[in-house]
């Protein structure tokens, strides 16, 4: 077995992915402010080129702020199925060339290369990889080799736009060293401000504090945050076939043939689901139903879909799947829904919806079923699943409007 300290990780980023997309696709877009969001005036910043950038504006923000930061500044829609199709093309370059891979987000992958210096050079091998996706798509493609994935990962950060960059097996330490902890992963504004306020600004300074006193400030966080500082990341690359689905079945209590309810339990269903991919933050890029005859006969339908996490979109593929699939018209047993193709990145993915309204009632919603269960808020429907012990009952729903 190779040890995981030699380990040899490339980090692929598709940079500025929804933007580099939209500059392919119109060349006069190039060199200059780009915003890809919501269109209305509520809408949000989904992503937004380097030029402005420039201008302090940045991923999640109101789109009415952005165009005060930059009034010249050209926005467009956005396509999350066009996107999600390319994204789906880059898969398949990286698959038919890697030994083994991990697809991270819907922009972003990890490979494991460990043990192809022998035979080819590391550096080399992902260097041709890089200038085939750049050729085959057209879109710009920074890398990081490095002994692990999270020195990667900040290996791709350092050599954007555009690059790539190689840390050899044992200088970790010392090309962290230097940096401001934000640019470790997962270190978000209000740990850094924690961090700060001790007198802790670089990588160095946080990989040279004690492992108890980090504990001691930041519990397990703490523990998590040291290893990062001093390099160290065991985190394997998680083949892409083998990352799980989420899925959800119900057998009846009955055989029925009643669609009013077997719609409210399709709903009750994929918004259960729907909610664990986003408390994930993932998204799903295929959605499967199932259904199981009174005569024990079973038969699925899936289809393939921009990647997405909201209940409306998701709802609306579920429906059209089983309305496809029923067609023997008998009694129904079993009704069953299934998300594959998952992929992490539900936060940017959300910034499509066309306004801050909606993400915010995502947010909401998903924040008081976090509180008292996913089932004490769903869409409202005209019937209620069958009582089964421990469950839900009608008195207990409480609808909220449909989300257009």
């Amino acid at each position: 077995m190779i040890s995981l300290q030699h380990r040899s990780i490339a980090h692929f980023d598709m940079d500025s992915f929804f933007v580099s997309v939209e500059c392919r696709d119109d060349n006069s877009l190039k060199g200059k402010p780009l915003l890809v969001g919501g269109m209305s005036d509520r809408g949000v910043v989904a992503a937004c080129s380097y030029e402005a950038r420039r201008y302090g504006i940045h991923s999640a923000m109101p789109m009415k702020v952005a165009l005060k930061l930059c009034p010249h500044a050209i926005v467009r829609r956005g396509d999350v199925e066009k996107y999600s199709q390319i994204s789906r093309e880059v898969t398949g370059l990286i698959a038919d060339k890697a030994p083994l891979y991990e697809k991270s987000s819907i922009d972003e992958f990890y490979l494991d290369l460990t043990g192809m210096d022998k035979f080819f050079g590391s550096m080399k091998w992902t260097t041709e990889l890089r200038q085939y996706i750049m050729r085959e798509t057209q879109l710009p493609v920074s890398f990081g080799l490095a002994s692990n994935k999270m020195i990667s990962k900040v290996a791709t950060n350092e050599a954007k736009p555009n690059g790539q960059l190689e840390i050899l097996f044992g200088n970790e330490k010392s090309f962290l060293a230097p940096m401001p902890v934000e640019k470790l992963p997962m270190v978000g504004k209000e740990t850094a401000s924690q961090l700060r306020r001790r007198g802790v600004e670089t990588v160095k300074t946080l990989s040279e504090i004690p492992l108890s006193l980090l504990e001691a400030w930041l519990g397990k966080n703490g523990i998590s945050l040291w290893n990062k500082a001093n390099g160290i990341d065991e985190s394997p690359v998680v083949p892409y076939h083998e990352q799980k689905s989420i899925s959800t079945e119900n057998t009846f209590h009955t055989d029925t043939i009643d669609m009013q309810f077997i719609h409210a339990e399709l709903v009750r269903m994929t918004e259960k689901i729907a909610f664990e991919l986003r408390q994930q933050d993932k998204l799903t890029g295929c959605v499967t139903v199932k259904i199981r005859y009174s005569d024990f006969e079973t038969v699925t339908k899936q289809m393939t879909i921009p990647y997405s996490s909201s209940d409306h979109v998701l709802l609306e593929k579920v429906k059209e799947l089983f309305t496809k699939l029923y067609d023997r018209r008998l009694l129904i047993r079993l009704i069953g829904v299934r998300f594959s193709h998952l992929v992490h990145g539900n936060h940017q993915i959300s910034l499509f919806d066309d306004t801050q309204e909606m993400i915010s009632l995502y947010q909401a919603i998903d924040n008081i079923k976090n509180r008292f269960g996913w089932q004490y808020l769903m869409r409202g429907t005209n019937a209620a699943p069958q009582s089964k012990k421990g469950d839900i009952k009608q008195r207990d729903i409480m609808p909220y409007p449909k989300v257009r």
